[in-house]
């Protein structure tokens, strides 16, 4: 009979081989939702869309995530994790296929809907990882497969680069290549029983609402939707918001946008690394202020102040350099990522039985508000003229989080410390 240490040891030695695969198999699918971002802009012009038609394929990707990520869940749960991962990344080879020999709208929209299949990834992913940790190391793991969201930044350097030098139907080829190894890695590394299915698991959803709301994990994972569907809004938006602000070219940011994305992604790392050693709340709570902060210097618009003198007007130009504004822009991707890192922790902590499920759910917050806010500034540009008021749109929707937050959190303290025993 195996002694615990060797159990330990096996445990570490098989999750450093899942970790690197998942993480991998993860860059790619973040990678795959924000394809569109940079290469749609290219389609626009090859294909003469509409603006209705570009915002379908920036918005297909997060639509079809969402709606599949709590059936892949619950799918990861009942079947297996394993399997699951290896559908998914299976249905994103096939879209790149698509895109590589389509010439069409609609092969476009239906490639760009496929893509929708890194959620499910990332929902049987989280259950993969997971099974071969311990609690106190959770908060870590979960930080480093969250960090594959800098696929999504790779996208914004890979697209344009492709371009120039061939096409940007390269990305799609080089990310098929990188899908099929990968592919191959899992099914050759990983055992079925890396990730055990439980058909008798619960499937009811009603029933599992009804769980997760006793529990508290409701909250938690609507503060997360906004942190990181706030996120994946503005990694979205940035590339045209730094390219019209500064008058870039669309390259030049892109490749300024991957200074909020990359850093926000790793951030997860240390959010989840913090969250172990010090608790979730306080790492929560903190990283919120610090984002605040950096939107409330980001949201002050260039100005110009005329100030009459004795003998003549003087006049005094307000903007930040773009330096300046880059910095704050890496602080706030970096206190997004801290708080999203920390925030997937506690959830998965409450209800690790059914993490991919909650994983689920957690995406279906995040992309339904990342699908809602470059709605709302579009619409704010369109009726303010003022391009700051995104993050004048962001200050307001995270205060709002953080105090609703700090009541949530005081409550559950309080609540804990009057039943300890509970």
């Amino acid at each position: 009979m195996r002694s615990e240490a060797d159990q330990e040891d096996e445990r570490l030695a098989s999750l450093a081989v899942i970790l690197p695969l998942a993480v991998t198999g993860f860059v790619i699918a973040a990678g795959c939702w924000t394809l569109f971002a940079v290469a749609g802009i290219h389609l626009r012009a090859e294909l003469s869309l509409t603006d209705l038609q570009f915002g379908l394929l920036l918005a297909m990707p997060m639509a079809v995530s969402a709606v599949l990520a709590v059936p892949a869940g619950l799918a990861a749960r009942k079947f297996g994790a394993r399997r699951v991962m290896l559908i998914c990344l299976t249905g994103l080879a096939v879209c790149m296929v698509i895109l590589l020999t389509t010439d069409t709208f609609p092969g476009y929209l239906l490639a760009a809907g496929g893509l929708g299949l890194a959620g499910g990834f990332y929902s049987a992913g989280l259950q993969f990882v997971i099974s071969k940790c311990q609690s106190h190391q959770l908060g870590l793991v979960l930080g480093i497969f969250g960090s594959g969201v800098t696929g999504a930044g790779f996208t914004y350097y890979l697209v344009p680069l492709f371009h120039e030098a061939f096409s940007w139907q390269g990305v799609p080829l080089a990310y098929l290549i990188v899908l099929l190894l990968v592919l191959a890695l899992l099914i050759l590394l990983s055992d079925p029983e890396d990730a055990i299915a439980d058909p008798e698991t619960e499937t009811s959803i009603r029933v599992l609402f009804q769980r997760f709301r006793r529990q508290g994990v409701w909250q938690h994972g609507a503060y997360f939707g906004v942190i990181a569907g706030s996120f994946f809004a503005l990694a979205l938006w940035l590339p045209d918001y730094l390219s019209s602000q500064f008058e870039l070219q669309v390259g030049s940011g892109a490749g300024l946008a991957q200074w909020f994305i990359l850093p926000g992604a790793l951030a997860q790392i240390l959010g989840g690394g913090l969250s172990d050693l010090h608790g979730s709340h306080r790492v929560i709570g903190r990283s919120l202020l610090v984002g605040l902060a950096a939107l409330l210097v980001l949201s002050y618009p260039p100005m110009t102040l005329f100030i009459r003198g004795v003998d003549a007007t003087i006049e005094v130009e307000f903007a930040l350099p773009m330096i300046v504004e880059s910095i704050f822009v890496v602080v706030l991707g970096v206190a997004l990522g801290c708080a999203m890192g920390s925030l997937q922790r506690i959830v998965i902590i409450e209800s690790r039985q059914n993490a991919a499920f909650v994983a689920g759910l957690l995406l279906v917050s995040a992309c339904s508000v990342a699908f809602l806010l470059p709605v709302i500034f579009g619409a704010a540009n369109h009726w303010l003229g003022v391009r700051s008021a995104v993050f004048m749109i962001l200050f307001l929707l995270l205060g709002l989080c953080q105090f609703l937050y700090s009541r949530f959190s005081r409550r559950q303290e309080r609540h804990a410390f009057l039943q300890p025993g509970l």
